[in-house]
């Protein structure tokens, strides 16, 4: 969870920040996040599975 906190503070950075970056770059940092909240939801997603077998 605290990861996830960290993730929007830092999300929040950059898109105060995104004013004043250029298009491409802001697209490059908003999917970097994309992929890491992917990631972090597969992951979470099959650790709560595996966790309600046992």
């Amino acid at each position: 969870m605290l990861f996830l906190v960290i993730a929007l503070l830092l999300l929040g950075t950059l898109l105060g920040a995104a004013a004043y970056l250029p298009w491409p770059v802001t697209v490059v940092l908003g999917a970097v996040v994309l992929v890491w909240l992917l990631v972090f939801t597969a992951r979470e997603r099959r650790r709560r599975s595996s966790a309600g077998r046992a």
